[in-house]
């Protein structure tokens, strides 16, 4: 079986919210899913991005297979995470 991370879309007409998922890569994109992983609302100034880092972490060591999206997200996220600051 091959793990993908992918999105699944929520939300409403016109109003979309998307999960970050971990799926078999022959399931629907709105169809079953292993685990829920993280949230991105592109509706947001600036667009909201949340991942369960651990969680994150784990599928990529076990082979996941990020989509286009998700690694652009991801990249994203650990971009941003670098620049700011750690709180003491």
């Amino acid at each position: 079986m091959a793990v993908t991370l992918r999105l699944t879309r929520c939300g409403g007409k016109k109003s979309p919210h998307y999960r970050v998922v971990a799926a078999d890569e022959r399931s629907p994109r709105d169809g079953r899913l292993i685990e829920q992983i993280g949230t991105y609302d592109p509706r947001q100034d600036p667009p909201l991005v949340k991942f369960d880092q651990t969680r994150l972490d784990h599928w990529l060591s076990c082979g996941a297979v990020p989509s286009e999206t998700v690694g652009q997200l991801i990249k994203k996220v650990r971009r941003l995470a670098a620049a700011t600051p750690a709180k003491a």
